[in-house]
């Protein structure tokens, strides 16, 4: 008798889910430190502090991650909450992909690509036929996966504090799968 491992790819499920629920906020507060951290490395040779996440958090709230104004996905991989996105919808056709994140443990296992399949179709159910975002250069793991699965630089569409680099892709129709 012969028995298989499932592929890491296929212990991935992505759902919508209640940006304000226990398991979404501690995604995003996960998200906000980490990209965070991140920035104040570079700039300023040290991790923020709790209370920087905090203010940060309550200065960015995602609240708007929810029906009517967007809607919020929550990953999970062999059933624990590991990542997540939100779409804004900015206008009839638009929605702005924000807050993807997927756990460091979690990296390189497909859950970035099975996020961001879920957010195409996401993006179509709500009658959008783009979506755009926007990011930082220094985000290089996420512009990579950006890029892999059929974003394209764009111009600025926004001027937001921390956009240096602004991506866009077509959703009118489904996407052909990653390699």
């Amino acid at each position: 008798m012969t028995t298989s491992t499932p592929r890491t790819a296929d212990l991935w499920t992505v759902s919508r889910a209640d940006v304000g629920s226990a398991e979404a906020l501690a995604l995003l507060r996960a998200y906000f430190a980490d990209v965070a951290n991140r920035y104040y490395r570079l700039h300023f040779d040290r991790d923020c502090t709790a209370e920087e996440i905090d203010a940060g958090l309550a200065d960015t709230p995602s609240d708007d991650l929810a029906e009517p104004t967007g809607l919020f996905l929550l990953g999970r991989y062999d059933g624990r909450p590991e990542s997540c996105a939100g779409l804004r919808i900015l206008d009839a056709r638009t929605v702005e992909l924000t807050r993807v994140f997927v756990r460091h443990a979690r990296r390189g296992t497909g859950g970035g690509g099975r996020l961001l399949t879920a957010v195409d179709e996401a993006a179509r159910s709500l009658g959008a036929e783009r979506i755009v975002l926007d990011t930082r250069l220094d985000l290089v793991e996420a512009r990579a996966l950006y890029t892999r699965h059929g974003y394209r630089e764009i111009p600025a569409y926004n001027s937001g504090p921390y956009a240096q680099v602004w991506y866009g892709k077509d959703v009118t129709a489904p996407a052909a799968p990653a390699r």
